[in-house]
């Protein structure tokens, strides 16, 4: 089961990549993308060790 964090980073990847232009990506936009894939594989590994736990 997916937690509440999981879904909205998700969704914010999501609605990024909508954004995303075709050529000459704003490295803001690189590094936001980044921040959330990190943030994403983070949460992900805390729902792996809490289901391992229970």
């Amino acid at each position: 089961m997916k937690n509440d964090l999981i879904k909205e980073l998700e969704e914010k990847i999501a609605e990024l990549k909508k954004r995303w232009p075709a050529h000459s990506v704003p490295p803001a936009m690189l590094q936001e993308l980044d921040d959330l894939e990190e943030a994403l594989v983070e949460e992900l590994k805390k729902q792996n060790v809490e289901e391992s736990n229970a």
